[in-house]
C-alpha cells in the first residue's frame, strides 16, 4: 500500500477560511476555495475542482469555522477529495505568530496549542483564528496530524543584534518584546527560489527580499538565512503598507494620547487600518494609485512617493547588513505586477550594481524571471510567492521524517 501524498492547507482568518489541497508526487494543486464572511448571513464559499476544471460558489449563512470547515469538506467530498480519503496525509495550518519557541513546522499537540494561545497577546488579530482553525479540522480528522507552520519561524535565525529592540532586556523578556518579523513562508520560499532562478544553492547566494502586498515586508537573506526583516513584535514596524504606517516615531503616540486626546484603541485603529497609503491618499490599491498619479493626481503622487523612498531606505539598509548582494527580488501582489513600483524602488541605485531592464520590467504575469539587465551587477527579479506550496511542502516532509 502506497502512502498518501495529498496535503490541505489552511489558513484561518477571523472571518474567512482559504484552503488549498495539493498532491506532494508532483506539487501540483487538486482543489483552492475561500470562505469568507463566516458568521454572518451573507457568507460564501468559492470553490474550484482542478483536475476537472469545474468553480462553484454558493451562499448563505455559515455560522462558525466548524460549519466553514464542514462546507470545505462537503466541496471536496463531491469531487472525491474529501476529508475522509485515505490519499491525505496531514493538514497544514498557517500560524501568523510562533514567538520564540517555534522555529520550524511544529506537529500540533496540546503543549503547542497551549503555545499558540499565550502568544496571542502579541498577536491579537492573527493567532485566535489561527488556533479556531487547528481545533476545529482536529475535531473532523482527529486522526490525521496537524501540523502549524508559523510566520516567524524563518526569522528566528536573526541575530541578537537584529533581533533585540534597545530597552531593558528583563521588561522585554518579561513581556516578549522583540523583533519576531512575519510572511516567513514567503520569504523562505522566494529567497529560495530566487537562488534556483540564478542557478545556485541558496547557501552561495545573499537576497534581499521585497514582500509586497497590502502587508509589505523586507528581509535580508544571507545564504539561505534570515539576518534581519522589516517587520518587528507586530507586522506594523518597516515599509508603508496598504493601511499600516510603518516605522514612526513612538513618541507619536504618546503625543496623539496627550494632545490628541485619543485613546489606545483609537491609536491602534489609526496606525494599523487608517494609515498607510489609504491615510495618505485614501486608496490602498496600487493600481488605482497608478491611474491617480497618470491624471495629475497630487496627493497619490506623494503616496507613492513617500511608498518608494521607505522601499529604498531598506534597500539600502539591508544591502549594508549583507554586505554583498547577489538578488533583489519582488514578490506578493504589488511587487509581482505593480512594473511602475520596480522602477521607481531601483531607480537610482546604479552605483550599487542594481538596475531595471524597461522591457523585461514591463512583462506580466508567468514564472519567476529576471528584470535587470544582463550586464547588471546584482539581479533583480520577480518571484511569484507561493505561501501555500510552501506550507505544504513543510508539512509533507515533517509528517514523513515522523513516519
Amino acid at each position: 500500500m502506497t502512502s498518501p501524498t495529498r496535503v490541505l492547507v489552511l489558513n484561518s482568518g477571523s472571518s474567512s477560511l482559504k484552503y488549498q489541497l495539493l498532491d506532494m508526487r508532483d506539487s501540483s494543486r487538486l482543489a483552492v476555495g475561500l470562505v469568507e464572511r463566516i458568521g454572518e448571513q451573507t457568507s460564501r464559499i468559492e470553490h474550484t475542482c482542478l483536475t476537472g476544471g469545474d468553480k462553484r460558489e454558493r451562499s448563505g449563512p455559515i455560522a462558525d469555522h466548524d460549519a466553514a470547515l464542514k462546507a470545505v469538506a462537503e466541496e471536496l467530498g463531491r469531487d472525491g477529495l474529501g476529508l475522509d480519503s485515505p490519499e491525505l496525509a496531514a493538514i497544514g495550518h498557517r500560524v501568523v505568530h510562533g514567538g520564540m519557541f517555534f522555529t520550524e513546522p511544529t506537529v500540533i499537540d496540546d503543549e503547542v496549542l497551549s503555545e499558540i494561545e499565550r502568544l496571542i497577546p502579541v498577536a491579537p488579530l492573527h493567532n485566535p483564528a489561527n488556533l479556531t482553525g487547528i481545533r476545529t479540522a482536529q475535531r473532523l480528522r482527529p486522526d490525521l496530524p496537524q501540523v502549524a507552520v508559523f510566520d516567524t519561524a524563518f526569522h528566528t535565525s536573526m541575530p541578537e543584534s537584529a533581533a533585540r529592540y534597545a530597552i531593558d532586556p528583563r521588561i522585554a523578556d518579561r513581556h516578549r518584546i522583540r523583533r519576531y518579523g512575519f510572511h516567513g513562508t514567503s520569504h523562505a520560499y522566494v529567497s529560495r527560489e530566487t537562488a534556483r532562478l540564478l542557478g545556485k544553492d541558496p547557501a552561495e547566494v545573499n537576497v534581499i527580499v521585497l514582500h509586497l502586498g497590502n502587508g509589505a515586508s523586507a528581509s535580508a537573506v544571507e545564504r539561505g538565512r534570515c539576518v534581519d526583516t522589516s517587520m518587528g513584535l507586530t507586522p506594523l514596524e518597516g515599509l508603508v503598507m496598504g493601511t499600516r504606517s510603518g516605522d514612526l516615531d513612538p513618541a507619536v503616540i504618546f503625543h496623539l494620547a496627550r494632545v490628541g486626546d485619543m485613546s489606545m484603541d483609537e491609536i491602534d485603529t489609526l496606525l494599523n487600518k487608517r494609515s498607510g497609503l489609504f491615510g495618505l491618499c485614501g486608496d490602498n490599491d496600487m493600481r488605482e494609485i497608478r491611474r491617480r498619479i497618470d491624471a495629475g493626481d497630487e496627493e497619490a503622487a506623494l503616496a507613492f512617493d513617500i511608498y518608494i523612498h521607505r522601499l529604498k531606505k531598506y534597500i539600502g539598509a539591508y544591502y549594508a547588513v549583507l554586505g554583498t548582494v547577489d538578488a533583489v527580488a519582488f514578490t506578493a501582489g504589488v511587487g509581482e505586477n505593480a512594473a511602475p513600483v520596480r522602477e521607481a524602488a531601483i531607480a537610482g541605485l546604479e552605483g550599487m550594481g542594481l538596475a531595471v531592464d524597461p522591457e523585461r520590467n514591463a512583462v506580466r504575469g508567468g514564472g519567476p524571471r529576471l528584470i535587470s539587465p544582463d550586464s547588471a551587477r546584482v539581479a533583480v527579479a520577480v518571484v511569484p510567492t507561493d505561501e501555500e506550496l510552501e506550507i505544504a511542502t513543510q508539512t509533507y516532509a515533517l509528517v514523513g521524517k515522523n513516519n
